[in-house]
């Protein structure tokens, strides 16, 4: 099981949201009575784990099991089954029911949808004539806290359910979790939304207050001050590009899930010969805490000064004698002692990759993307990299961004990298290159690109970016400062209307609008303080925004917006909530299908 994370220094009550989701499914527990096995489909299982202890439902009578193809084993009579709702885990559990009738076993089933029921889902059991055989009832949980100021809707597949499949069922979800965080802060006064999804999302969230209002009194001021929806199509630049922060590089390498990373546990300095462990990433723990966001090469230079102070300390400790105040101060540094080891592996297991001829080359080419100004270059090292049938995710991160900061490519090319992937790759691939293509990450040239000029009125590409004393967000890819970041940097200065004609060049519409009793509450006017017209909350704590990626967003991103609340003069707070934290790799994956 992942840690769960500490949640006292959320700069709004994260900790109630996540009682009442482990009072909801203890009570579903306490409802069945006796004893039961409870079957968790494994994805949803991650993110229950950041939710409550096994401990604390094995002390309910309850046998843990994972649904998968195979049969379930258990002495229990009542199973309940906790699952997303998808019509492929209702075959899994009517196989299992069919399984149970067959061996003449008479058990109680359950199934609990999370988050709700779905019409698709019941019509499977229908299919397999089990509705009559099954109590249907629902979990509503629509909001994980990663981290005492990140949460996650986990929609996964939110981003090519609506850009390829035309299914925007996960709009729906999103409002309904803010809706829900509204009834406990209050309703959000100012919404600024950019891109389809976004600007969807506070309709359905306006049409939602309409019907089931949150009561905005006159006199209760919303905790939540303003909320900002951007869709991940706005930018799709930087998710493609390697991140250069501690904690993107360790999601990059090492795949970050809910929390925690899996890794052999010799890299740990454990005496496991081919065992795995888990090790925790929050911020729980101090030392990650204070690094996890800076540029990697300045980790490795703080690691380093910590290591090299603590040996000194030891040698003093060793060879002069010591007040007992001395001592105690000694034992004190020597608590860290685990943490500064556990980084120093983690940092040390990261140089292997980053120290790579193929990564350097990598950043090297997409930096060159970027800045868009060889073309020819680009194209012939995407081509050398389809021939030497180089991982296809990899190959597609950087053909995908090729394509985006280029509008496109011109037909001829267009057609000859695809007929090439298809010849390398083999055909079966098709259907990914399909999804792209109706995604618009891969697609012919219709207009010229704009990327340049969107480019230059943003300063996205910032020279000589000093990553030790960061003065701008570019530090987190070494010199570019991520497009979305730039943008909520804006919303939040000055709203949209500065920036309109910037906005006009990106994907999807964009709407600003006020809401409720404090929709004439001062807004964010400016980053620059309290004075000048940014809404103090009364009790003297700073106003707060609540940033929404639809579609994901990367660990790098989250830093750059830390980045910004922690400058000098920012006068609000921020709350990041996403369908999914995401990386280059694992944004390519969603759209990768194999036909037959």
């Amino acid at each position: 099981m992942a840690q769960i994370p500490n949640l006292d220094n959320a700069p709004i009550n994260l900790t109630s949201i996540r009682e009442q989701s482990q009072k909801e499914l203890i009570n579903i527990l306490k409802n069945i009575r006796g004893k039961k096995c409870l079957v968790i489909d494994p994805k949803l299982g991650d993110s229950l784990s950041l939710i409550i202890q096994t401990s604390l439902l094995k002390e309910h009578g309850v046998e843990l099991r994972h649904l998968s193809a195979d049969h379930i084993q258990t002495d229990c009579t009542k199973v309940v089954y906790l699952v997303r709702s998808q019509p492929n885990l209702m075959r899994y559990i009517c196989s299992n029911i069919h399984h149970d009738e067959s061996k003449g076993l008479q058990r109680e089933y359950h199934v609990y949808f999370v988050p709700r029921r779905t019409v698709a889902c019941e019509k499977v059991l229908e299919e397999e004539k089990l509705h009559n055989t099954v109590t249907i009832a629902e979990y509503p949980l629509y909001i994980v806290p990663m981290d005492e100021d990140v949460l996650s809707f986990e929609l996964d597949l939110a981003y090519k359910e609506c850009q390829v499949d035309g299914d925007t069922s996960s709009l729906w979800h999103i409002a309904k979790a803010i809706h829900k965080l509204e009834f406990s802060f209050g309703l959000i006064p100012n919404v600024r939304a950019k891109g389809k999804a976004s600007v969807r999302v506070a309709d359905i969230l306006n049409r939602m207050q309409a019907e089931e209002p949150v009561n905005s009194s006159d006199m209760v001021m919303p905790e939540i001050n303003t909320l900002i929806l951007l869709d991940r199509e706005v930018d799709m630049v930087t998710p493609l590009c390697s991140q250069l922060t501690y904690e993107g590089l360790l999601d990059e390498f090492l795949n970050i899930k809910n929390g925690s990373v899996e890794i052999d546990a010799s890299i740990m300095g454990l005496q496991q010969e081919g065992k795995k462990t888990k090790v925790p990433l929050n911020s729980t723990d101090k030392l990650f805490k204070e690094i996890r966001d800076l540029n990697f090469e300045v980790v490795v230079q703080i690691l380093r000064q910590k290591a090299t102070s603590m040996k000194q300390d030891y040698t003093e400790m060793t060879t002069t004698s010591q007040s007992v105040s001395e001592l105690k101060d000694f034992v004190k540094k020597l608590n860290s002692l685990p943490e500064i080891t556990r980084h120093i592996n983690l940092a040390q297991h990261l140089t292997t990759f980053t120290s790579k001829p193929s990564f350097l080359g990598q950043l090297d080419m997409e930096h060159t993307i970027v800045e868009s100004q060889s073309y020819d270059i680009c194209f012939d090292y995407i081509e050398e990299l389809i021939q030497k049938q180089e991982p296809l995710a990899m190959v597609l991160r950087l053909l995908i961004l090729f394509s985006i900061t280029n509008s496109g490519l011109p037909k001829k090319h267009f057609d000859y990298l695809r007929r090439e992937l298809l010849h390398s790759y083999g055909f079966e691939h098709m259907a990914t290159l399909n999804n792209l293509e109706k995604a618009g990450l891969f697609k012919k040239q219709e207009s010229r690109s704009n990327w340049v000029t969107i480019k230059r009125a943003l300063q996205l590409v910032v020279e000589d970016t000093d990553t030790a004393n960061p003065n701008d967000i570019s530090y987190v890819f070494s010199g570019y400062a991520p497009l979305s970041i730039r943008l909520i940097q804006h919303a939040i200065r000055s709203g949209w209307r500065p920036v309109e004609e910037i906005l006009k060049l990106l994907p999807g519409p964009h709407l600003e609008t006020k809401r409720g009793a404090f929709s004439n509450s001062p807004s964010f006017d400016s980053l620059s303080g309290v004075s000048n017209g940014i809404a103090k909350v009364p009790d003297g704590r700073r106003a707060l925004v609540l940033v929404v990626f639809v579609g994901g967003i990367t660990f790098a991103e989250i830093s750059a917006l830390r980045f910004l609340c922690s400058q000098e003069g920012m006068a609000y707070d921020l709350i990041i909530a996403t369908t999914k934290i995401v990386n280059g790799q694992t944004l390519v994956e969603t759209f990768m299908e194999k036909l037959g």
